[in-house]
Formats: structure tokens, C-alpha cells, sequence
């Protein structure tokens, strides 16, 4: 067992100095650096001091690791952690940041999402595209039976071919406003398709977006989604409330369909680099029974 020292004030990265410009050369905004803060506490807090080696202590006002045991653990100072939590305008470097999330035990989306929201580039900058070429809509017609759909990383859909208004959604009699699978999903009334383990899929979905998100914090398109979803499904606050971070699902989904019944259908994802950071997915049939109420769907069989 480890046991905590009653000074733990030792400075091991940069003193927590207002930075005029963050270490990568990028300054970290406002609204970054709160998301970061409650990223980073949510994430202490869901780790218990026995699960790292230290004595449990007496009572703790807050569930998980305390704010001094994250900065002992990780090898920086106490203040400095403390400030980063705050969301103050500290210096960063991706090595300190490294400890941090070794010490947090966060996975790779996670981590990823860490170095984001601290304005840490891991690669090349994201573009965005909002007009789609008409070779994509041909790639998708030519899908069928496989329903196929077009998605950006806010969840809009842009395009989609007829199988999947045959076997999903008719997303022709949906108003292009609501063209959105978030909002379909948790606030739509539209939405008649009915997925087993539903309430894990919008977790999922939930958590995917907010790993997107934390590449346009501050952008009004998207904090007007965001908030319209909060005010309108509280399923979907609630959901938000857990900070999680994930990637698009490429889990085999069961879907009841009401003329057919059960498919089991796989998503393919291709991402359309060309086109910036959006997505194709096409739901592949996973047994040959899915397969075959596919066509009788779509007229192909």
C-alpha cells in the first residue's frame, strides 16, 4: 500500500504560471479547458484508492481518488493538478498530460479525447465538408439490399440510399431539419424501428459525440444541437451527465422489423477522407436468414 505523505506540494511538472500561448502553440480555449476539468474529475472519481495501491482512508466527502492522490500518482504537483480541474490557463506539455492519463487509467479514445480537449494535436487537423459529390449517392444505391446511410461526426445525414428507408427508416418523409440520428434517436417521434439492447446503443451514441464534440467546442451548430437535445430528452442529459467517450459502434445491431421480424445486421464503416470527417455506413446482412428478408424488403428477392 502507498501511503500519502501530509505534504504532497511537490512540483514535478511546470509551475502552474498563466501561459500566454500553450506549449503545442495552441492556445486552449475557455470552454475546452471547463470540459477538461470535469472530463478529468469524472474520471478520478470512478477509480478507488485500493484499485491503485493506496489505503482507502477514512471517509471521503467524494466518491474515487482525491485531486492530491491523482497528483502523487502521476509524479506533479498538487496545485498544478488542482488548476488543471479548475480549467484555469495553466501550461500543458503532452509528457505531463501522459502521467495524468496513465494514472487515470484511461483507454485509448479516452486519452485521445484528454489530449483534445487540452488543445494537444495528435494529428493532422480535421476538415469538414458539407457538400456531398454524387458519386457517394451512386455508391449507396448500388449497396441495396444493404441499407446505407452518410453521416458526419454531429450525427447529421446527409444522404441515404431506398433500402434504408425500406428496412429502418423512411427517411423521405423526415423534414431535412430533423435529419439527425441523435435527435431521431432520443427526441424524434418518427423514429418506429426497434433495436434489441436499445438503451446500449444510445450510451454508445451519446459517448461517440461527445469524443466529436471536443474537436468543435465553441462552434453554434453545435452547441445549439447539444442544447436542444438536453432540454428536450432527458435520457439524453442523463446519458450526458456520465462523460464517457467512445467511438462509432461496429457491433452486430438486432433490429425488429414490423413486416419481416428479427435482422441481424453488421455495420461496414468507410470514411470518406476525401470528403472530410464523414462516414458511410452500409448495414450488412450477419446470417443468411437477415439476407434473405433483406430482399424480400427492398423487391430484390
Amino acid at each position: 500500500m502507498t501511503t500519502i505523505p501530509a505534504t504532497t506540494d511537490r512540483i514535478s511538472a511546470p509551475a502552474p504560471t498563466p501561459a500566454s500561448a500553450d506549449t503545442t502553440g495552441s492556445v486552449v480555449k475557455a470552454e475546452q479547458r471547463r470540459e477538461l476539468g470535469v472530463f478529468l474529475r469524472s474520471r478520478r472519481e470512478r477509480i478507488q484508492p485500493e484499485e491503485v495501491g493506496l489505503a482507502p482512508g477514512g471517509r471521503r466527502r467524494t466518491p474515487g481518488l482525491r485531486r492530491e492522490e491523482v497528483a502523487l500518482l502521476a509524479g506533479v504537483g498538487v496545485t498544478w493538478y488542482t488548476w488543471l480541474e479548475q480549467g484555469r490557463d495553466i501550461n500543458v506539455s503532452a509528457q505531463v498530460l501522459e502521467a495524468v492519463a496513465n494514472t487515470l487509467r484511461l483507454d485509448r479514445l479516452e486519452r485521445n479525447h484528454l489530449y483534445t480537449l487540452a488543445g494537444i494535436q495528435l494529428g493532422p487537423a480535421r476538415g469538414e465538408c458539407s457538400v456531398l459529390p454524387a458519386s457517394i449517392q451512386k455508391m449507396l444505391d448500388a449497396v441495396s439490399p444493404y441499407p446505407a446511410l452518410v453521416l458526419n461526426s454531429r450525427y447529421d445525414i446527409l444522404a441515404f440510399n431506398d433500402a434504408y428507408c425500406d428496412v429502418v427508416l423512411d427517411m423521405r418523409a423526415i423534414p431535412v431539419e430533423e435529419r439527425n440520428m441523435l435527435w431521431l434517436t432520443f427526441v424524434s417521434q418518427e423514429w418506429r424501428c426497434s433495436f434489441a439492447e436499445s438503451e446500449s446503443m444510445k450510451h454508445h451514441m451519446v459517448a461517440a459525440y461527445r469524443a466529436a464534440l471536443a474537436h468543435h467546442l465553441g462552434e453554434p451548430v453545435w452547441q445549439d444541437l447539444t442544447q436542444r437535445l438536453l432540454a428536450s430528452s432527458p435520457l439524453f442529459a442523463e446519458l450526458w451527465e456520465r462523460y464517457d467517450v467512445a467511438a462509432p459502434s461496429t457491433r452486430i445491431k438486432v433490429l425488429d422489423n414490423a413486416r419481416v421480424g428479427m435482422l441481424r445486421i453488421e455495420p461496414a464503416t468507410m470514411w470518406l477522407t476525401q470528403a472530410g470527417q464523414l462516414r458511410a455506413n452500409v448495414y450488412t446482412a450477419a446470417d443468411e436468414d437477415t439476407e434473405a428478408k433483406l430482399r424480400i424488403l427492398v423487391g430484390a428477392g
